[in-house]
């Protein structure tokens, strides 16, 4: 079933009678909601982070296609500065730091007793494994607040 609707949006893609702004708008709606469904509850590492904006930048790649190039006349793909120009809304991982974000806001404003909120301060009382620790999700949570806030902001909530 799922291998029925991927071949429908690539063939939907790939027609050229689409128009590029229907086919963004595509991406946008449904691609983009089926690649970060629960991604609030994601711990991403850099590799991680780097293959989703290269899944993003390959899909407008792809729906915009290939631009004429006036100084050497020839054809030629978009760079990744022209795409992010063209599109104007935020990547998938920038996305993915929002939800994170607008999740843990939503736990902060719960009352003590509840269950979500008693999990993300709890102290489970063991030792992190040697060598270098794992991202947790308080970190990702952390380094996000500290690109969107600056460095206070945990102190404000």
């Amino acid at each position: 079933m799922k291998i029925k609707y991927i071949l429908c949006y690539k063939r939907f893609f790939l027609n050229k009678n689409t128009s590029k702004k229907l086919r963004s708008r595509l991406k946008n709606k449904i691609i983009d909601k089926m690649l970060t469904y629960a991604s609030e509850t994601w711990t991403l590492t850099k590799r991680d982070r780097k293959q989703l904006n290269i899944f993003g930048r390959k899909v407008y790649r792809r729906i915009l296609g290939p631009v004429y190039g006036n100084e050497k006349e020839n054809w030629r793909i978009l760079t990744n500065k022209e795409i992010y120009a063209n599109v104007k809304i935020p990547t998938i991982t920038e996305t993915i730091s929002s939800n994170r974000l607008r999740l843990f806001g939503h736990v902060q404003r719960m009352e003590e007793n509840r269950i979500p909120k008693g999990v993300l301060y709890i102290n489970l009382g063991t030792t992190r494994l040697r060598g270098r620790p794992r991202n947790r999700w308080q970190d990702g949570v952390r380094d996000d607040g500290r690109i969107v806030g600056g460095e206070g902001w945990l102190a404000c909530s």
